[in-house]
């Protein structure tokens, strides 16, 4: 077994205690009511992470399926739309599964006095992947851009890299706060997201393809109202709460290098993928759009999780996360010319790697943790020590 995690951080792991606070209104007083219902029904001897994972394989059943009926995201730009009815049933379906799910597992932990820093370091780890997975299932809602209706590939990619970065700025920040400020986007894109599988499923493809409201189409709007809740809402939050802990000297990072560290690979992840995009010869994320933004997600996901990984364990996270070198050139080959016509293979070969070793990095992490704590993962039995 890899042993991915070091020992100082195995025993910064042991000293870690959960903070989080949850001010979203639609959370507070609508579902989490609700999830308390739920809970009651889930047997005490099931394993908190099984609830975890449960969710998180419903999320990818769903992505694989809609991948399978529309690969290159041009199902639903067609009248009537490619994908069967009972698909986006089944997605709406299993979305809020793995919403309830992930909602609940920290309840159940609590419930089962089984809550341990594994549990969270799980949760959150998936959360990561599960982020990127959430949206590109959407993408095939509302199609890409055919010339009269669509999102723009490009467009895409936008949003997705924002839905990312509001994603690592709650991890960021706390990263130096030591409090996980829920981000009132979470609640707010699961109902979304239920609501418009619904609607597609009701009506069909047919209410994506005509204007809404002024002219507008309702995927308009829905970029609209996520880029101006990330820029006017959520941003400006988690500099506001960073800068409160500033005050009230509770700052877990007093040298402005040491709280801006976690965002160096990200930040340089995010360049390579824009350079990579902007400049590729064959266009390859016009050419190749589902594997480049599943790639995007992997490598988001890893990256993530070594901060947050770093940050219950109190330790530095590494100014350069690996990835970003082989990635490097790979851009390299890619911009200049050298792949030529095998720049899709290199793209699949490529990811395919990227995703086995995130894969691999989880099982070898989750199972460190394990034996270091004395738990099993999908278990509430205690193990029993060599």
């Amino acid at each position: 077994m890899w042993r991915y995690v070091s020992g100082r951080q195995l025993d910064g792991f042991r000293q870690y205690k959960y903070s989080a606070v949850d001010t979203n209104p639609l959370s507070v007083y609508i579902m989490q009511p609700i999830w308390n219902e739920i809970i009651k029904i889930v047997p005490l001897w099931i394993a908190p992470n099984l609830l975890t994972f449960s969710g998180f394989v419903m999320i990818l059943v769903n992505y694989f399926l809609i991948s399978f009926y529309d690969w290159d995201y041009t199902a639903s730009g067609t009248s009537p739309g490619l994908v069967p009815t009972w698909v986006w049933l089944f997605s709406a379906f299993t979305t809020f599964c793995a919403y309830a799910l992930d909602s609940i597992d920290g309840k159940h932990a609590r419930r089962t006095q089984s809550s341990t820093p594994l549990g969270e370091l799980f949760d959150h780890g998936l959360d990561s992947w599960a982020t990127s997975i959430f949206v590109l299932s959407f993408f095939s809602v509302c199609s890409r851009d055919n010339g009269k209706t669509g999102v723009s590939v490009y467009t895409m990619y936008i949003y997705l890299s924002i839905v990312l970065f509001n994603f690592m700025c709650s991890h960021w920040e706390k990263y130096n706060t030591g409090v996980l400020f829920l981000p009132w986007g979470y609640d707010i894109s699961q109902v979304v997201l239920i609501a418009a599988y619904l609607l597609t499923g009701a009506v069909g493809v047919e209410v994506w393809q005509k204007p809404f409201l002024f002219g507008y189409y309702i995927t308009d709007a829905l970029v609209i109202l996520l880029i101006g809740f990330s820029l006017f809402l959520s941003f400006p939050q988690t500099l506001y709460n960073i800068h409160r802990a500033h005050l009230k000297k509770t700052l877990k990072n007093d040298s402005l290098y040491e709280g801006l560290l976690p965002l160096v690979s990200p930040l340089l992840l995010f360049i390579l993928l824009t350079v990579w995009v902007v400049l590729s010869p064959g266009n390859i994320l016009a050419r190749q759009p589902r594997l480049f933004l599943w790639m995007v997600g992997v490598a988001f996901s890893n990256v993530i999780c070594k901060v947050i990984i770093c940050q219950m364990s109190s330790t530095r996270p590494e100014l350069f996360h690996w990835f970003l070198f082989p990635l490097a050139l790979v851009v390299y080959a890619a911009i200049s010319g050298l792949l030529g016509w095998t720049e899709e293979v290199v793209l699949a070969v490529f990811t395919a790697l990227v995703t086995a070793a995130h894969v691999h990095y989880g099982v070898c992490v989750g199972r460190q943790l394990s034996e270091h704590l004395n738990i099993y993962i999908f278990s509430l039995k205690k193990r029993v020590q060599e």
